[in-house]
């Protein structure tokens, strides 16, 4: 996930309200930024818990690995912790018109437009949340745990990550780091998409090299069983969106999908996943367009990432050169070369 917290520091220009949000932008990350700790510094405080202390040391680890290793960008990002005493940092507003997936973008000078907008303050969120849904809009609300800044300032590694997994934080801190290492203007399924390869390819090569045992291949399936529903939901509802039935009959149709959606979860929680109810949370809120934004986003690309990957034999300089160098494309080439890796994955790269 991107920041857009620098606009106002770059003299973005706009009405007030526009103002408005870029200052509430550039005051919620300069507080982030007041909390931050060296970590070593926080190691070897005698007041720092024992637990707090592991994930630090962990985190230290993985963010050399990332430099040694991945060949991400060699900074300050995620060498300090802040505490920021609130279980997210930021909450994301994503919105579709009602027979669309197509996202409401929000366009900035620098990181361009993207298909979400973030709030420091859950309340600002809710208050865009609730313009949109009035305006007949569908609209979800995400929480964001961490992000990126695109290297304008050194990102802390957040107290809202303390409850993860060492999988997640680690490979959160593969994630972030590489959006500093290419971002394309006007493109979140491109940059997420690649982020979210460098992440997984990226864990796989630290359980390799820490001796770490293969994570549960069953959750890992599991994931990829959710993933491929939610999609094949997605492809449902862009080609009924694109036909030429009524718009009634359209707005039935598209509540029967999510029925039917929920209906096909359930079944296969209590069969194939023989109770295993690792979405059972995500299922429990009301599902719209705009819930199902971030998988086409971070999700569909990655499979030719994957195929780029094993084409440049794992070798990671190789392969950020070439994604730069797609990176660099027109849009229409971007989107094919996302596309062109749908059936395409690579022995030893992670699957989507």
């Amino acid at each position: 996930m991107i920041a857009l917290a620098t606009a106002l520091a770059f003299g973005l220009l706009g009405g007030c309200s526009t103002l408005g949000y870029y200052a509430h932008l550039a005051t919620g990350e300069m507080a982030v930024l007041r909390a931050r700790k060296p970590i070593p510094q926080l190691i070897d405080d005698p007041a720092t818990p024992p637990e707090l202390r592991a994930r630090l040391q962990l985190a230290l680890r993985a963010r050399a690995f990332a430099s040694d290793t991945l060949k991400l960008p060699r900074n300050r990002s995620y060498t300090t912790y802040a505490d920021i005493r609130r279980p997210f940092v930021m909450w994301n507003v994503f919105a579709t018109p009602a027979l669309s997936l197509q996202p409401v973008e929000h366009c900035f000078l620098f990181a361009g437009c993207v298909a979400y907008q973030g709030f420091y303050h859950k309340d600002r969120a809710e208050a865009l949340a609730d313009k949109l849904a009035r305006a007949g809009d569908d609209v979800w609300i995400g929480g964001v745990a961490a992000y990126s800044t695109l290297g304008h300032f050194a990102d802390p590694l957040l107290s809202s990550m303390d409850h993860w997994s060492d999988d997640e934080m680690v490979g959160t801190i593969f994630h972030e780091l590489a959006h500093q290492q290419l971002y394309v203007k006007n493109d979140t399924a491109f940059n997420e998409s690649f982020a979210t390869f460098v992440q997984r390819e990226g864990l796989r090569e630290w359980h390799a090299d820490n001796h770490l045992p293969t994570p549960d291949p069953g959750a890992a399936e599991r994931k990829r069983q959710f993933t491929e529903l939610v999609l094949a939901t997605r492809k449902k509802l862009e080609a009924l969106y694109a036909g030429s039935l009524s718009d009634a009959t359209k707005r039935e149709r598209k509540a029967q999908a999510f029925t039917d959606m929920r209906r096909e979860y359930e079944r296969v929680r209590d069969t194939t996943w023989h109770g295993h109810a690792d979405y059972d949370r995500w299922f429990d809120t009301p599902i719209n367009n705009a819930k199902l934004l971030p998988f086409g986003l971070y999700d569909h690309g990655v499979p030719a990432f994957a195929a780029l990957f094993g084409q440049c034999h794992g070798d990671w300089t190789r392969f950020y050169a070439a994604v730069r160098t797609i990176g660099g494309e027109p849009a229409a080439q971007r989107d094919a070369f996302l596309g062109a890796g749908d059936a395409a994955t690579q022995p030893g790269t992670a699957s989507p």
